[in-house]
């Protein structure tokens, strides 16, 4: 992943930019019933951020293993776990070095299932290294693994120029903080910026991060993934299994199942 500076720079606040406990609302459901329907019981969260998925997954009884390059983020989910009193393992890694933490000490078996969620296969600068992340989820996944990936419906972002997303608002104690996002086009990238304002005492501090994206369209997912050899996938329009909609959906979720003969 490239640009790892912006979520440093986030990881103190980045759970207060999302809005877990309506999130994990809405996506857990889903993904227990999934995971139940497919004998799921290892979970690997690529680009997992502060770790709150894998906590919500760890205190349903997983054995939950999180990954991300940003060694901030790392330290936040670890707190986080001791926090929620849950059993869940974080390590840095990026999408694309994966399998060397597939086989931890002690175990024998690959994951059954493996997140990668909050649109960051886009972070991944080319053509060649999102090929590189597929393979290296189908490399850390037994035969037959479940793959989950969900992005922003970038078909339709590129198409409309959607340039800004709803504000985020949170309050603690005096405090206040207002996160903006937007995107600036460029010929073959966006550039994605995050503008953070915190109000202590009397005034507002505010502050951008930015960094650079490659808009993963559908087809060429879709495409990929059976490269990698996942053969069998649904794509959908959110957690709510509505169908993906390229001109419409606000999402692109996909569920895709490793060969059984890989």
């Amino acid at each position: 992943m490239s640009n790892v500076p912006l979520y440093d720079a986030l990881a103190a606040d980045y759970d207060r930019f999302v809005n877990w406990e309506a999130r994990l609302a809405h996506e857990m459901p889903f993904l227990e019933e999934l995971f139940a329907g497919a004998g799921v019981r290892r979970v690997l969260d690529a680009a997992c951020g502060s770790g709150q998925h894998a906590i919500a997954l760890a205190r349903r009884g997983f054995q939950v293993v999180g990954a991300d390059l940003s060694a901030p983020m790392v330290a936040r989910a670890r707190e986080n776990a001791a926090a929620a009193g849950v059993d869940a393992t974080f390590v840095v890694a990026g999408l694309g070095e994966l399998a060397a933490i597939a086989r931890p000490a002690g175990s024998e078996s690959p994951f059954d299932a493996l997140l990668c969620l909050g649109n960051s296969l886009p972070h991944l600068l080319s053509a060649e290294a999102v090929a590189g992340a597929l393979d290296d989820f189908a490399a850390v996944l037994r035969p037959g693994g479940i793959l989950v990936i969900q992005n922003r419906n970038l078909d339709r972002v590129w198409t409309r120029r959607e340039r800004f997303m709803g504000p985020q608002v949170h309050s603690e104690g005096e405090g206040q903080w207002l996160f903006v996002r937007f995107y600036d086009f460029h010929p073959s990238t966006l550039t994605f910026n995050m503008v953070r304002l915190v109000r202590t005492g009397d005034g507002w501090v505010q502050d951008i991060e930015s960094t650079e994206l490659r808009p993963i369209f559908a087809g060429e997912l879709a495409e990929g993934l059976r490269s990698a050899g996942f053969g069998q996938m649904e794509l959908l329009g959110g957690y709510d299994r509505s169908p993906f909609d390229p001109e419409e959906s606000g999402d692109l979720l996909v569920v895709a199942r490793k060969d059984d003969r890989g």
